[in-house]
């Protein structure tokens, strides 16, 4: 028994190692390598499906005839430009083709927002009461295009397929597992994440996201300090009651406002570039 499984996980190790090699790539911003096995143009694709479908089913509110959708499309467009221009100023603009930005505010009273690969957004109305104004909502939605920069749903699927699906590719997966590999997809976008191997990869993209959420709130002219203003609300509106670090997908209050606050000197600096 001891040597077949050794055998099997000899077998795993070989095949994350083959994956790493062929896989890893280095991202733009960070500078690092980092798994993603699924081509980001089919990633892209597959997830403008997935967001036209999560549109359909939900309540979208028109920012023509409303003050918060057109809020959320303004600061959306503002992060955008400041995004688009911190590439250009790094010669880097080729990173963001096929990106076609995309930003909405659904009724739903969940304390939440997301953002799909290539740029498609969505912030839910329960969590307007607790951004309370246009700066928190902007870190907030600096934070979620910097998830879909860093790729890290690319990160989180390609693990999770190399972990359920054997490292098949995506169109293979589609084609053959159409179910697991949408909740794959669903699930590497905020949708629940048990204990185990994912949690800490989850924590890490976090604080990452907060890092370049901040700066390029302060490049689109908003005031990066409301973060923790933001988070303190959040910590209040869940009653203060805090789930133990290690069971948690995202930091807890009190870490990320400590990292925030070493995150800040850089974000001011880019403030009005």
């Amino acid at each position: 028994m001891f040597i077949r499984t050794t055998i099997k996980l000899n077998g795993v190790l070989s095949l994350v190692v083959m994956c790493c090699f062929v896989s890893c790539t280095q991202n733009s911003l960070t500078g690092k390598r980092q798994l993603t096995m699924m081509p980001e143009a089919e990633v892209q694709s597959l997830a403008s499906t997935q967001y036209r479908d999560f549109l359909k089913s939900h309540t979208v509110l028109s920012q023509k005839n409303n003050s918060n959708a057109a809020m959320v499309n303004r600061i959306g467009v503002n992060i955008t430009k400041a995004v688009n221009r911190y590439y250009a100023s790094k010669k880097n603009s080729s990173v963001l083709n096929g990106y076609q930005w995309e930003y909405n505010l659904v009724s739903d009273p969940a304390v939440n927002a997301w953002c799909m690969p290539g740029g498609k957004i969505v912030v839910y109305t329960g969590l307007l009461p607790v951004t309370v104004n246009e700066n928190a909502l902007a870190v907030v939605i600096g934070h979620e295009v910097s998830h879909a920069l860093l790729q890290h749903g690319n990160q989180r699927m390609s693990s999770s397929m190399l972990q359920e699906l054997g490292g098949m590719t995506l169109s293979v997966a589609l084609s053959k597992k159409p179910s697991v590999t949408q909740d794959i997809f669903m699930q590497a976008y905020g949708i629940g994440t048990e204990v185990g191997l994912m949690l800490p990869f989850s924590r890490k993209h976090e604080l990452e996201a907060d890092r370049f959420g901040l700066i390029w709130a302060a490049m689109a002219g908003y005031d990066p300090n409301e973060a923790l203003a933001f988070w303190d609300r959040m910590e209040k509106a869940s009653g203060g009651q805090q789930v133990p670090e290690f069971l948690r997908t995202h930091p807890s209050d009190a870490i990320r406002k400590e990292k925030i606050k070493s995150y800040m000197a850089e974000a001011m600096s880019y403030k009005g570039k």
